[in-house]
């Protein structure tokens, strides 16, 4: 049920659309391409990385994925081709990379996608969700033929084919713990030509459907055909019944191409008339200047015209008042003037001093010949 093919240069393959595809690209093959280590006989394990692209654009096809997970493993290409795409070869540009010597190595793998080979294949397809896989331990061939195995026991299907895997770091899950045990997930679609089956009928169950929104594990009989292998968490299966999609497309009903008859075509004049922009003025300009104005008469009126003055204010103030203001400004005025004649810096050593180790105020040192009449007398207060 699964295309897998080794790599080799300018390879063709033919994938079905509709099926899964799966190339795997291989380190020992590419291997040959680069140069030995300098001794002889000794097993090389250079780190080697690959970049695929469709041949032309930087990147691959919308259907076409690829992963590597560290460059001491093989690369995987896989995808499933759409019906769009029948019939038109791909051709995928393969760069391998040398880690050790930065040399580079290119080939090229030529997809031809074939049609299905029934008109209608596969009207019942079925996506589980997978919690203890990785991507790429899925795409193996012996892997993905168990699950196979096991959805098969379980649906009794006459054809059953693998759709498409995908991993759920794609649909938006979040990147696992450092863990051994921790996984990422993938989701595996197959599809089959029979209905479901009353097993994986059972996630429809109202109670299955109560303990998934309580986040608890659904009650599913089959289970534990899958759980010695794979982990399924039967709350994100998907049933989907193409048999039962009505189509939307809608038949398209061309004309003969001729334009209803409207009458005769009249195209605008070649002369403009003229606009008188003389309103436009007065209403964006003129009008805002002229209440702009009259406000601010009003407001020149009301702080210089009707102010009340020195005059008037002396006039409503008792005198007894008046007098004991006027007094109190010539004392000010009289205290000030004498202050400035003392303002006459001291010497030096009429200032106090600290002790270097205690910190505490010791009077200044003078020396015997000092007039001490002449000391001032504020060095008391201290």
């Amino acid at each position: 049920y699964t295309i897998l093919s080794k790599v080799h240069s300018d390879r063709n393959v033919y994938p079905s659309a509709g099926v899964l595809f799966v190339h795997v690209l291989e380190r020992e093959y590419f291997k040959g391409e680069f140069p030995p280590y300098p001794k002889p006989g000794e097993i090389s394990n250079d780190p080697i990385t690959f970049n695929t692209n469709l041949m032309g654009y930087p990147d691959r096809p919308g259907w076409l994925r690829y992963i590597q997970r560290t460059p001491y493993s093989d690369g995987v290409l896989y995808g499933s081709p759409t019906v769009e795409n029948v019939g038109k070869p791909t051709i995928i540009e393969i760069t391998a990379y040398n880690r050790r010597t930065f040399e580079t190595a290119r080939h090229n793998l030529i997809i031809n996608i074939m049609s299905a080979e029934v008109d209608f294949p596969l009207p019942y397809q079925a996506e589980f969700f997978i919690r203890n896989m990785n991507v790429e331990e899925m795409l193996a061939s012996e892997v993905l033929g168990d699950f196979l195995g096991a959805v098969k026991n379980v649906w009794q299907p006459e054809r059953l084919n693998a759709i498409n895997i995908t991993s759920a770091l794609d649909r938006g899950g979040r990147v696992p713990l450092p863990i051994n045990d921790m996984k990422e997930g993938v989701y595996v679609m197959v599809g089959a030509d029979v209905p479901f089956s009353s097993c994986l009928r059972e996630v429809e169950n109202p109670q299955n459907q109560l303990r998934c929104s309580q986040e608890m594990e659904p009650f599913i009989t089959c289970d534990k055909k899958f759980r010695t292998q794979f982990h399924i968490d039967w709350c994100k299966i998907s049933l989907v019944d193409n048999t039962k999609q009505v189509s939307t497309f809608q038949e398209v009903i061309r004309g003969e191409g001729i334009l209803p008859d409207g009458g005769e075509y009249k195209p605008p004049s070649d002369t403009l008339k003229s606009r008188d922009y003389y309103s436009d003025f007065l209403i964006t300009l003129a009008v805002p200047s002229a209440i702009a104005l009259v406000l601010f008469l009003i407001l020149a009126y009301i702080m210089c015209c009707r102010r009340e003055g020195v005059e008037k204010r002396n006039m409503q103030t008792p005198d007894i008042q008046l007098v004991h203001h006027s007094a109190i400004q010539k004392s000010t005025k009289e205290l000030r003037d004498m202050s400035k004649n003392r303002e006459i810096a001291w010497p030096l050593s009429t200032l106090p001093v600290f002790h270097p180790v205690t910190g505490e105020i010791v009077p200044p040192l003078h020396p015997d010949s000092y007039d001490n009449t002449s000391m001032p007398l504020m060095q008391t207060q201290q």
